[in-house]
């Protein structure tokens, strides 16, 4: 396996609307579409469109949502015999998209869905990195250790403050960041100043920053990649997409900045179509955009 990927899997009910709705507004959607979500479930259907071995170990449950999103990550060919499954509903997202891509999330879980903390171990499923979204604290920070000990690198992809991420984020090796995580952990607006608050977290630290590219530090000092310019149809899991990309990265043995640059193509591409699992690219494209960028 390249990557095991260990958090979050919900449903998403994502709606395509003129605006946000207000206080009070009934809205009506102009498109509906539903798939698969959850950071770490999407980062694993990402690597494995990209052509890479990925598993995934997290919660479903036993109804008809669960069984709709087990079925897709089957067809998509990630390893899902790590996956906990329950009586308890599987969590579901209602993702109202503008047409200028932003997007609003409400969703719902239950406090029971949460997989066992002994459900899998890395030294019998050994994967080349493990890529976890902070939910499923406590399997995730048991797998961290392991993966210390088995010199496995880790990655955290620390969407938002939230318990998980908070007990996660100084542990890992590699720590990427989205813009709200980096705002509000270090009080900072400027993205070069966010990421030097967070300086001595993690041996490597990337903050992604929406237009405005990704910003990483290293032992060599602070960097920045600008973002590829697109015209977004809807933003929803283009930061699963980064993560996965560049967690297959670390698995194929890319250099930082190649594996930033194509990282950043595969989160693009994930922006022109709806929905965040149904618009993951295959590897064919990302390459094409990657290249384009090395040879332009």
């Amino acid at each position: 396996m390249d990557v095991l990927c260990v958090g979050y899997a919900c449903v998403d009910i994502n709606f395509k609307a003129r605006h946000h709705p207000g206080p009070d507004e009934k809205l009506r959607a102009t498109e509906m579409h539903t798939c698969g979500g959850g950071p770490a479930a999407n980062a694993a259907v990402a690597i494995a469109r990209l052509g890479g071995l990925a598993g995934f170990s997290g919660y479903l449950g036993y109804d008809a949502f669960g069984e709709a999103h087990l079925r897709e990550l089957v067809e998509a060919g990630v390893d899902t015999s790590g996956i906990a499954r329950g009586d308890f509903p599987t969590p579901v997202a209602c993702v109202t998209i503008k047409p200028d891509g932003q997007r609003s999330i409400i969703d719902y879980r239950a406090a029971e869905s949460s997989a066992p903390e002994e459900l899998v171990s890395l030294s019998t499923r050994t994967p080349k990195v493990l890529l976890i979204d902070g939910h499923q604290a406590l399997l995730s920070a048991r797998l961290v250790d392991e993966a210390r000990e088995l010199g496995i690198p880790s990655l955290l992809d620390a969407g938002s403050v939230h318990d998980g991420t908070l007990m996660l984020y100084n542990k890992v090796d590699y720590l990427i960041t989205s813009e709200k995580f980096a705002r509000a952990m270090s009080g900072e607006d400027d993205p070069r100043l966010a990421l030097a608050a967070l300086d001595g977290a993690a041996p490597f630290i990337a903050c992604t920053w929406g237009a405005h590219g990704v910003y990483w530090q290293d032992e060599a000092g602070q960097h920045h990649m600008p973002a590829f310019d697109i015209e977004p149809v809807d933003t929803t899991g283009a930061g699963d997409a980064f993560h996965g990309a560049f967690a297959l990265g670390l698995a194929e043995g890319l250099s930082v900045r190649d594996n930033l640059r194509r990282a950043s193509a595969t989160g693009a591409l994930t922006c022109l179509k709806n929905g965040a699992r149904s618009a993951l690219p295959e590897r064919a494209r990302v390459e094409a955009l990657f290249r384009s960028h090395q040879t332009g």
